[in-house]
């Protein structure tokens, strides 16, 4: 049997690799590849359709701010298209409405992703308010505001605090603090949400706290898909509250009075 020789050097930069969590990692923080990833991750993040990894790579784009840099004539030179070029930039244009609920998970930022946006967001109402302590105080665990802050001490100021957002959560006015009105866990496919992401985000927002599983501390179980599964049945014989429709249980706690 061959051996297996462990790589020294980045294939992509040249950079040496280190080891993380059993993982190894190039060193180099511009490295193309990670760029060109992180890009990648922005652009869905944010639903900018036609951004690509071949149009990243056509568009010659090395940094986040970069996006919204471009010259027209260029792109549609490097896309060879008018039309594309027409298209990219109505979705770059559209994308700088998104709020700091979308924009700080298309960050890239190790740890933190919906769920500790979420949590933040009921703590500030925009990325200057940002602490170590507020971090903490969301329920962010010590890693990831470790992991936040660092990012925003050494990323975000000076550089992406130009990008063209307004990077300010969309509060909505709930009485709830985070994980404080009950336990809920989504079962199955929802008909009254695109996403269990955007119910997600929503509940946590009213003061929920949102599980795949049921465990023993859940309340209130939604299962839209009509289906006397065996977890809906042993939920409704625990005692827990069978939700059917998530948008009128919400609205039945007045959030349809908070638009």
């Amino acid at each position: 049997m061959q051996a297996i020789i462990t790589p020294t050097t980045c294939g992509s930069c040249g950079s040496n690799l280190s080891w993380r969590n059993d993982l190894l990692f190039c060193e180099f923080e511009s490295c193309p590849a990670q760029t060109a990833k992180k890009i990648e991750h922005f652009a869905k993040t944010l639903k900018i359709k036609g951004l690509g990894p071949k149009t990243i790579e056509k568009l010659a784009l090395s940094f986040l701010q970069d996006i919204y840099c471009l010259d027209y004539d260029f792109t549609a030179i490097a896309l060879s298209s008018k039309r594309l070029a027409d298209k990219l930039f109505v979705e770059i244009e559209q994308s700088k409405k998104a709020t700091l609920n979308q924009v700080l998970p298309a960050f890239s930022i190790p740890l933190v992703g919906k769920t500790a946006t979420d949590k933040l967001s009921t703590k500030i109402n925009n990325l200057n308010e940002i602490t170590l302590d507020k971090c903490r105080d969301a329920g962010l665990g010590e890693k990831t505001s470790e992991s936040l802050m660092n990012w925003f001490n050494n990323e975000w100021c000076g550089a992406l605090e130009f990008m063209p957002f307004s990077f300010e959560f969309d509060t909505l006015e709930f009485s709830g603090h985070y994980g404080e009105l009950g336990v809920i866990c989504i079962s199955g496919k929802l008909k009254s949400f695109p996403t269990k992401a955007d119910a997600t985000g929503l509940l946590t927002q009213m003061g929920y706290t949102v599980k795949s599983t049921i465990t023993k501390d859940v309340t209130i179980l939604v299962n839209e898909s009509g289906i006397e599964s065996a977890k809906t049945k042993k939920a409704r014989e625990s005692g827990v509250t069978i939700v059917t429709n998530l948008l009128d249980f919400i609205g039945e706690q007045n959030y349809g009075n908070t638009a």
